[in-house]
């Protein structure tokens, strides 16, 4: 179900992390860093992934997507049709897996502070709230701090 991301899966994965992103950012995020997450800006990230990105759903159509970076489940979007169809738990835990295959002994992500939909998910997960920290996102301007909730989780 889950598999490396193929080159025809960019597109419609851009525009799932576009959608995604409007739907639990846009109304939180300052003016300035909206502007910078754009589709083409989108499309450039998810490219720079390399084998850090995971993706689930058929070839050209996928579901959803996971991206670590180093202890950090960097980026996790499902499109709005697959929610609640485990999908986004299997990218979660794939996505766990492989930074405890790094030698992490636990593992971070960060969520936007509004989104309690997502606060809930990771928690039912496993996750814990670390409570507000600033973190530095990044962006095509270079770094942008933010204030959000970091969530930790330790593994096995």
């Amino acid at each position: 179900m889950i598999r490396k991301c193929e080159d025809v899966d960019f597109e419609p994965l851009a525009q799932l992390w576009a959608d995604g992103w409007n739907e639990s950012h846009l109304e939180h995020t300052p003016p300035d860093l909206t502007a910078l997450r754009t589709l083409p800006d989108f499309l450039r990230r998810l490219r720079e992934m390399g084998d850090d990105l995971r993706v689930c759903g058929p070839v050209g159509a996928p579901s959803g997507f996971c991206a670590v970076k180093k202890n950090e489940i960097y980026q996790i979007y499902v499109a709005k049709s697959a929610r609640g169809s485990g999908v986004a738990k299997s990218l979660l835990h794939d996505g766990e897996a492989r930074i405890a295959a790094r030698g992490y002994k636990e593992a971070k992500l960060d969520v936007i502070i509004p989104n309690t939909n997502a606060q809930k998910f990771y928690e039912k997960n496993g996750w814990l709230n670390r409570g507000i920290e600033v973190v530095d996102l990044d962006t095509s301007a270079g770094v942008y701090p933010l204030r959000l909730y970091v969530f930790v989780k330790p593994l096995a």
